[in-house]
């Protein structure tokens, strides 16, 4: 039925306290929030996103391409799982999402969080990428804030397959050799800000392709 599996992709349902999920969630959100001169934001409730299947399938479809373009090169950590990471996505949110229960998405073009998990990431633009933060505090300030007191946002916190990935700073010292094998440079799956650090500390990453990113959790808080 495919209005079932339509409300199955939709789904959001509220974490307890005694659940788990929710305590790691929590902790994970807080502790990389990074801002210790000011208050830790107040977290409203915490919600699961009930992917479909459809929608599952297709991220581990990406994932089974990372890995078969990686076995031509050395990249370990694309073969074992496609270099995937959790990273963070913050977005207006302009409605009750998931409070007393509710599981529906609502349609207003200015709640981005609903339209997210409804459709999907889109690009901001023809060819560009999909930016998710390694930390809470970096996403939250990446979104523009509506000055309102008591500002909720929902913080995404999402599964990405980051893939081989290009930092800018590398990117910029190629295209300042102008080598002819630089023509034949190879491919790359997403690009990373100049931050040093490994993968699993890379602060900014743009993903090219939508289906890289699953979301599992969101924070609701209040700014």
């Amino acid at each position: 039925n495919v209005k079932n599996e339509w409300n199955a992709c939709t789904a959001v349902s509220e974490l307890g306290a005694e659940d788990t999920s929710r305590n790691i969630i929590s902790i994970i959100f807080q502790s990389s929030w990074l801002k210790k001169q000011s208050p830790v934001c107040a977290i409203d409730r915490i919600l699961k996103v009930h992917n479909a299947a459809r929608t599952l399938a297709r991220f581990d479809d990406y994932r089974a391409a990372v890995k078969a373009k990686a076995m031509a090169h050395r990249h370990p950590r694309c073969t074992a799982d496609g270099n995937e990471l959790l990273r963070f996505h913050c977005a207006t949110l302009s409605c009750d999402l998931g409070l007393h229960g509710a599981t529906h998405l609502c349609d207003h073009l200015s709640c981005a969080a609903c339209a997210i998990i409804r459709h999907g990431f889109r690009p901001p633009a023809p060819g560009a990428g999909i930016r998710t933060m390694a930390t809470s505090g970096r996403a939250h300030d990446a979104v523009v804030s509506s000055g309102s007191e008591g500002d909720r946002r929902a913080m995404l916190v999402c599964r990405v397959i980051a893939g081989r990935v290009r930092r800018e700073e590398a990117a910029a010292a190629a295209a300042e050799e102008e080598e002819e094998e630089e023509e034949e440079e190879e491919e790359y799956d997403s690009v990373a800000g100049t931050t040093p650090g490994l993968y699993s500390n890379l602060d900014e990453l743009d993903v090219f392709n939508p289906t890289a990113i699953l979301p599992c959790f969101v924070v609701v808080y209040r700014a």
